[in-house]
């Protein structure tokens, strides 16, 4: 049987290059999601859903409503079942100053589509997949280019961690932290070099590897 993996995030898991690549988008096997598929092998498949500029429920004022997590996850859900893991790494752009949020209401907002992945009944046998929280990476002090668009980012990303924490043990769900292995790029102060995205892709997959061979398929946050 293929198990099939739902990665559900934002430029970070759509690839933006902070070098010279096609597209400025980096390679399908240079991707995280990428790696995660040549790491757990032919019996998986890897469902890549990055959106440049997604936040978590939010419509942007500027770059469009259409990136809004919260209004997509569903039928993207739909579109997929059965899933058996749905992986969301979602939170940066919430952090930009336009939105006023806090840490803490980025973490919920990871919570909510939470809840929908939970009650959507889109796991096997209209189960509830293994869901796992990706925490992003904190934002660097130094923004070349965008220091006005995330202005107090820095600050406020420093508090996802344990915010996303607090929402996975509330909601029974397991959380990875990514700022544990991997850190933003100095080229802009968010995204990702080739090298953070191998390390990040072997992570979760090692991740996923855990969770698929847990009873319960990895309902609990560790």
């Amino acid at each position: 049987m293929i198990r099939s993996i739902l990665c559900y995030g934002d430029s970070n898991t759509w690839g933006r290059a902070v070098v010279p690549r096609p597209d400025e988008r980096y390679g399908p096997h240079e991707r995280w999601t990428g790696v995660v598929r040549a790491a757990l092998g032919p019996d998986w498949l890897v469902i890549e859903e990055g959106m440049p500029g997604r936040t978590t429920v939010h419509d942007d004022p500027i770059d469009g409503a259409e990136r809004n997590g919260k209004t997509y996850l569903l039928p993207c859900l739909l579109s997929h079942r059965p899933l058996d893991v749905v992986v969301i790494m979602l939170g940066t752009n919430d952090l930009k100053a336009r939105f006023h949020m806090s840490a803490w209401e980025a973490a919920e907002g990871v919570g909510t589509l939470v809840k929908i992945v939970k009650s959507a009944g889109v796991g096997r046998d209209a189960s509830v997949p293994a869901i796992i929280m990706v925490t992003p990476p904190p934002i660097l002090a130094h923004l070349p280019n965008h220091a006005e668009s995330y202005a107090g980012g820095h600050k406020k990303s420093l508090e996802l961690a344990s915010r996303y924490r607090a929402v996975a043990e509330r909601e029974g769900v397991h959380c990875f932290d990514a700022g544990a292995v991997i850190a933003s790029s100095p080229y802009d102060g968010f995204h990702l070099e080739p090298e953070a995205h191998e390390t990040l892709g072997r992570a979760v997959a090692a991740e996923i590897g855990k969770l698929t061979r847990c009873p319960g398929r990895g309902q609990a946050n560790r």
